[in-house]
């Protein structure tokens, strides 16, 4: 069988060089990244829209508006979702094949599949009903290989250091190693192990004492997170180029000399080899939708522990390849939102023309009535100034009463609703909310940040605090106040930060829903990213290795005789 042509002849049409297309199986293929650093040079392409921002003292009372070019960006968070989410890829999905049903040339930029959830307790990550991407299977298990190839550099890393901590050439303190391993799953088990560079638990085993090095056979406490965690991943997503990409994972702090100096991925030479697994996975993937609108879908961050966004290379990919944009954080807009906002488009230059908030009648319920989702809108309009319309995800079970009802609330709000059937009936479907945008898009986003760079790190974490989740203070832990202290001091304070909390409440505690306010979030430890670029914050009891359910979505997978995957949902 050869290649879906379709695909390959969607994407030519869409004015990708045919040397950039690059087949990937039956039904799939890459966008070569070099052609997605040559838009950077060509002038008045959409491509080129970070490229064209310079970058001001943020969060000031000025707004930005985004450069004259054809294609648009549509950014898609929702409220604070239910433990089932709330459709935010399948109104992605849908409104991208919307915006096509009315002839707009609409392209998808969305995040790949973590098996973890895979395997877990949300399913797939594919949409679903009418609004799908398509090869479904494929790309909920391994796709074209990316998780594997930012695991394997990362893990590669996190050897070599350990190697050096055994033969004692650059000086480690075996006690100040920080790179941990990471593996797509969820595991809980893995979260804490002991670790020996000698390859022995048993330090008064046989050899023992023999090596130079006193450090080669000491244990110490470590653990695994999870792939979308990875201070690879986010590097790999936020990179605007392969350059940027080799200088943040040069940047990638793995221990402290016994004389208190950094050591980086750059002084243990890895990076070269660590770039050599990630050059292939670097081209952004490209699927279609059931219904044909071409999709980008590329690195996979989850935005409670990470960044939550798809990669910058992707998404300009999509604005080059269309005149409208289509891409999403995840969970919440107070996590993906908020980071996509000032984490992503902060530090590429990118900036949202519109967003499309989800809410789904049962969250709504869930959180006791519109609060949550008003505090969420407030926030889009008043701290991000973003022109924002409401989508409300229809389910079967939903009432005419029920919606009438809504849609009154929310004009209250002065905020557009829109009724989207994308699931039932793809993108005829979805029409409404596509037209709805299209209005807003007439009054585009001026984009504002939380906070300025010029703010320290501890007036950035209260920042998101006070003004995103309307909370009154932060706590920081002694072992937090002493880190944000030595980054100060090393100069990462202009970096943003990126909270990591629940994503089921504006607090720390998943059961507060709602919009609570005046509550303290603690924060317990924070750490560098150099390689995202950002400063992670560890608030509550987050942990960046989730765990299977009592009953995992695994239970009901299988292959029928036929070969074919069934039970992902």
């Amino acid at each position: 069988m050869s290649i879906d042509l379709p695909l390959i002849d969607a994407a030519l049409a869409a004015g990708v060089p045919a040397d950039a297309v690059i087949p990937f199986g039956r039904d799939r293929a890459k966008i070569d990244y070099r052609w997605v650093e040559s838009l950077a040079a060509q002038p008045g392409t959409p491509g080129r829209q970070g490229a064209e921002l310079a970058q001001p003292e943020t969060g000031s009372a000025q707004p930005e508006t985004n450069p004259a070019r054809p294609g648009r960006l549509v950014l898609v968070t929702a409220m604070s979702p239910t433990p089932a989410g709330e459709g935010k890829t399948t109104t992605s999905i849908g409104l991208a094949d919307g915006l096509r049903y009315l002839g707009q040339r609409a392209v998808l930029a969305l995040r790949e599949p973590s098996l973890g959830p895979v395997f877990g307790l949300k399913g797939g990550a594919i949409g679903g009903g009418r609004a799908t991407l398509t090869p479904a299977d494929s790309i909920n298990l391994h796709f074209n290989g990316d998780f594997a190839a930012i695991a394997a550099a990362h893990n590669l890393l996190a050897a070599m250091t350990d190697n050096a901590v055994y033969f004692d050439t650059h000086d480690i303190d075996p006690a100040t190693v920080s790179v941990r391993r990471v593996i797509d799953m969820n595991d809980r088990a893995l979260r804490a192990i002991l670790l020996s560079p000698s390859g022995r638990l048993d330090s008064a085993g046989p050899g023992a004492g023999t090596h130079s090095n006193p450090g080669a056979h000491a244990t110490r406490a470590t653990g695994f997170d999870i792939v979308p965690a990875s201070e690879v991943m986010a590097a790999f997503c936020l990179a605007s180029s392969f350059a940027d990409l080799r200088e943040r994972l040069d940047s990638m702090e793995v221990a402290r000399t016994r004389a208190g100096k950094p050591v980086t991925a750059k002084d243990l030479g890895a990076t070269g080899a660590m770039l050599a697994l990630l050059a292939e996975a670097f081209s952004p993937n490209l699927v279609a939708t059931r219904e044909g609108t071409l999709a980008l879908v590329h690195g996979g961050p989850f935005a409670n522990i990470a960044h939550g966004c798809n990669s910058v290379m992707a998404t300009r990919a999509a604005l080059a390849m269309g005149e409208i944009a289509v891409t999403e954080a995840g969970f919440g807009a107070d996590l993906g939102a908020e980071k996509f906002i000032d984490i992503m488009c902060r530090t590429s230059g990118l900036r949202p023309d519109a967003v499309v908030f989800v809410i789904t009648l049962r969250a709504l319920r869930y959180h006791g009535g519109i609060a949550n989702a008003a505090r969420h809108i407030d926030n889009l309009r008043a701290v991000w100034g973003q022109s924002v319309v409401v989508a409300l995800n229809r389910f079967d079970t939903d009432t005419a009463a029920d919606i009438a009802n809504v849609r009154t609330q929310f004009a209250e709000l002065g905020v557009p609703v829109a009724v989207s059937e994308h699931f039932a009936r793809g993108g005829e479907g979805a029409a409404p909310l596509a037209e709805a945008v299209l209005r807003a898009l007439e009054t585009p986003s001026r984009t504002t940040f939380t906070y300025p760079d010029s703010a320290s790190l501890a007036e950035k974490i209260t920042a998101v605090v006070r003004r995103v989740y309307g909370g009154a203070s932060v706590t920081f832990a002694q072992e937090a106040r002493e880190q944000l202290r030595d980054l100060e001091e090393r100069g990462y304070g202009r970096y943003p930060v990126c909270i990591a909390k629940t994503p089921a409440s504006f607090t720390t505690d998943p059961k507060r829903l709602g919009a609570p306010s005046d509550f303290d979030v603690p924060v317990r430890e924070v750490h560098l990213s150099a390689g995202g670029r950002f400063v992670v914050v560890m608030a509550g009891s987050v942990m960046l290795m989730p765990g299977l359910p009592e009953e995992p979505s695994a239970l009901a997978i299988d292959v029928d005789g036929a070969g074919n995957v069934r039970g992902i949902h």
